[in-house]
């Protein structure tokens, strides 16, 4: 069968899939609605919260941006671990203990504030939306390319697959769909890893392969030959404070992400959380170290297919003219000399590459089966719908939960509550089809910013108030809309409007990290200037540092 066929086929039963998971998973009550009942197992959580934290920017966008700027690219690998090992072991075990629904109720009753709750609403959904966007744009590249409709038609079919099960089901039908996704998105990433390991190096792990053979050599001596620095050297594409804030601002934004805290509150007890964190990093171990290999593999097969190649014979590349389609491969013979040449100055470059592209050509460029190539199709879908459904399970839980029921209607009945979050869902899916059509940069990119807001609004007033009593709402609420202002302000500034990164040269990826630091400075300020919180709130805070006598007696028996 063609690569288009097998694609429908493989596509069409991980759909199938996931509509008759969210079926069974159909919920009438807010609790399993919002939080999956309490009752999930850590593995499964563990499954789908990987799922859920390994967007498209993970599956379709990560491996495409290292194989762009080579070692700077582990920006990406250490902040993105390393932010879910932060996460791990020194907020979520916390944040299961004080048994909320969301990150915005969590911030609330910590700082006994409604105001310092709505602030929190607009953090997540403002880092929600942007995160979506991402997810949504990975969706119409894949549909663009492997079933050859339109972007914006692929980015409607995606929308309609993801409401059905996240409107019927809520974070239940979210959470089982999610496991499902996992394993069709690792079994379509480590596939072609293992078979284009085995033909260029001889050794089918990844892992083994990137680290024991010379491929990393030849492509370093292509990559000079070429115009191009080396692609093992250091601080080429970033300065190295750029690499370090980008690093740090990954990491704290994946400690401060709603829609992978709220994975927490989903299982039976803090301990089910220790334990499901486990398991999650080991999933997503998987994938992150298989990354590197992919990237240098794809990088260098693309160089061999394209690089000097006439345009008779590029032209005669099936994938490569499919691609072309899309408009994310671009061919211009500029010197006229018949031949096309990949190289480092844009003036006379005469093969564009978008990085989304690379983990998705990668199986075609080099010449596997059909099957395989339909199978990563799959693989990037169920890694971007993921993730799309629980960003939009946490805008909807936000306004319904966080507004509707705890601030405007705390009598609101459970068919309401649930109502309220399925029209949320419903109107949030439309602002997300909205960023899918018109999407602001590249998957990574998109998502990278989203971290940011992530690390500049929530991180500091989580861990605040966890571990300082002291932290008050004034001091939350300043911090928030200082740290959160500021890095919109810079972001937008830098990305859209044209502002050089004034910051020591810090880009708007990385720029997370300075909003951060205000954002502590000015919760622990104003915090000081301001009266304490009530003896209620202190006890509250010290009885959430201190073990739970029936989780310390379950751990010893």
């Amino acid at each position: 069968m063609s690569v288009e066929l097998w694609t429908i086929l493989l596509v069409g039963i991980s759909f199938l899939l996931y509509i008759y998971i969210g079926w069974r998973s159909r919920v009438k009550d807010s609790k399993d609605f919002f939080i999956a009942g309490q009752g999930i197992p850590s593995i499964a959580n563990g499954a789908a919260t990987a799922a859920d934290w390994m967007s498209a920017a993970s599956f379709i966008s990560m491996a495409g941006l290292i194989s762009f700027l080579g070692y700077d690219g582990s920006i990406y690998l250490m902040g993105w671990t390393g932010g879910y090992v932060l996460l791990a072991l020194l907020l979520a075990p916390y944040l299961r203990k004080f048994g909320k629904y969301t990150v915005p109720d969590f911030v609330g009753d910590r700082y006994n504030s409604n105001v310092a709750r709505l602030v929190a609403v607009v953090a997540a959904i403002f880092i929600s939306l942007t995160y979506v966007a991402g997810q949504m744009r990975g969706v119409g590249i894949v549909f663009s390319r492997f079933l050859q409709v339109d972007i914006n038609t692929g980015v409607i079919i995606g929308m309609l697959i993801v409401g059905f099960f996240a409107v019927l089901g809520g974070m239940k039908g979210i959470t089982w769909t999610q496991v499902a996704q996992y394993c069709v998105l690792i079994f379509a990433y480590l596939i072609p890893a293992v078979a284009i390991a085995w033909l260029l190096t001889g050794n089918p792990i990844p892992q083994l392969a990137f680290t024991f053979s010379d491929v990393a050599t030849k492509l370093n001596q292509i990559q000079v030959d070429l115009g191009f620095k080396e692609y093992t050297q250091p601080f080429v594409n970033k300065p190295m404070l750029d690499v370090l804030f980008t690093t740090i601002a990954l990491m704290v934004g994946t400690a401060g992400l709603p829609h992978i805290i709220v994975r927490f509150y989903t299982v039976p007890s803090v301990r089910a959380a220790r334990f499901s964190a486990g398991w999650a990093l080991l999933f997503i171990a998987i994938l992150y170290t298989t990354a590197p290999a992919l990237s240098m593999f794809a990088r260098y097969n693309l160089i061999d297919s394209l690089h000097n190649r006439t345009v008779a014979e590029v032209q005669q590349l099936d994938w490569a003219t499919k691609w072309e389609k899309t408009g994310l491969l671009a061919f211009d013979d500029k010197n006229k000399d018949g031949r096309l040449q990949l190289l480092p100055n844009k003036d006379t470059n005469e093969i564009k590459i978008d990085p989304d592209i690379i983990v998705l050509s990668t199986p075609e460029v080099a010449k596997l089966a059909p099957w395989v190539i339909g199978l990563v199709a799959a693989g990037g879908l169920a890694a971007a719908l993921s993730t799309a459904s629980g960003l939009l399970l946490v805008i909807s839980s936000s306004v319904a939960h966080d507004v509707y029921y705890r601030i405007v209607d705390s009598s609101a009945s459970e068919q309401k509550r649930v109502f309220v979050g399925r029209v949320m869902i419903g109107l949030s899916l439309v602002l997300a089809g909205y960023f899918g059509v018109n999407p602001p940069g590249f998957v990574s990119q998109v998502v990278a910013f989203a971290f940011g807001l992530a690390a500049a609004s929530f991180f500091p007033v989580i861990f605040l108030g966890i571990f300082d009593k002291r932290t008050n709402a004034q001091g939350a609420i300043a911090g928030m809309l200082t740290g959160l202002t500021f890095t919109i302000i810079y972001i937008v500034g830098v990305k859209f409007a044209g502002m050089q990164p004034w910051f020591f040269g810090v880009s708007p990826e990385g720029i997370g990290t300075l909003g951060m630091l205000i954002n502590l400075v000015v919760t622990l300020v104003v915090s000081r200037l301001t009266p304490p919180p009530s003896a209620e709130v202190q006890a509250l805070v010290e009885d959430l540092r201190s073990p739970n006598i029936e989780e310390v007696q379950q751990a010893h028996s």
